[in-house]
């Protein structure tokens, strides 16, 4: 008898691998939108609560065309660049201190532990008297947000690099600048970059809440609270749209940049 002809073995190894589903989040987005639509068309949702996603588009047509959109973002994008840069300079110079050197991490994880649950907008009377009124009370508050989470994704991400590395590197007497840039870094990288998520994210939420608190010039912030006293829901949710749409931004930058940075993976 024969044997049997072979069978081929289908490869389940994925190691949980993404599969791209690139259509999938504009077909979700687009169903939401369509519901939405419709059931403020239909009257099952008034629009003077809910206004529809037209009349929304309309709305930020309108203020983007009179310029006014751009003189309310420009403002909190200024805030949200300086708080992002000084918070993660020195998220990533404290986790590294922390992550490498057993004082630094026997003095600065407690105190980290212990700060980092306080909300930093309810830090802003603080800062506003220790810094006076102006950028530099939001900017610190923001910086302060952004601070905490990079330090625990860069003091985590050194911690997961494999220590038989390091301890090879050290056995052929390497120097401490290679070791840092060569294993220690890129191994410590993708954890930074998700911490960049994090702190990008609270970044984002702490701008509205100190212009909301603290600003009475310009800002988004300030746009979307001043818009809620008036009662103009459509003025009020494209504020709102216009923050959605910049966190999009913000995430598919940082994704692009781990594509570009993790293409061994």
């Amino acid at each position: 008898m024969r044997d049997a002809a072979p069978r081929p073995v289908v490869f389940r190894g994925g190691g949980f691998q993404p599969r791209p589903y690139r259509a999938a989040a504009p077909i979700a987005f687009a169903l939401v939108l369509l519901l939405w639509q419709g059931a403020t068309s239909a009257g099952v949702v008034s629009d003077v609560f809910l206004p529809s996603p037209l009349t929304i588009m309309s709305t930020l047509w309108d203020l983007t065309a009179s310029g006014e959109l751009w003189q309310q973002l420009s403002v909190s994008l200024l805030r949200i660049g300086g708080g992002w840069a000084l918070g993660t300079v020195a998220g990533i110079a404290i986790g590294f201190a922390v992550g490498l050197y057993s004082l630094a991490r026997a003095v600065g994880v407690p105190f980290v532990s212990a700060l980092f649950p306080i909300p930093k907008i309810a830090l802003l009377p603080l800062l506003v008297l220790w810094l006076g009124v102006g950028e530099r009370p939001k900017v610190a508050t923001i910086a302060l947000g952004v601070f905490f989470p990079t330090v625990i994704a860069t003091v985590s991400g050194i911690d997961n690099v494999p220590r038989g590395l390091i301890r090879m590197a050290q056995s052929f007497d390497l120097p401490m600048r290679a070791i840092l840039g060569k294993i220690v870094l890129p191994g410590a990288l993708p954890s930074i970059i998700a911490g960049f998520r994090i702190s990008a994210a609270t970044a984002l939420l702490l701008v509205v809440a100190a212009e909301m608190s603290g600003a009475q010039d310009k800002g988004i912030g300030v746009f979307i609270n001043t818009e809620g006293n008036l009662m103009l829901a459509d003025k009020l949710l494209a504020g709102i749209v216009v923050l959605a749409v910049l966190g999009l931004i913000i995430g598919g930058a940082l994704s692009l940049l781990e594509r570009r940075l993790f293409k061994w993976r």
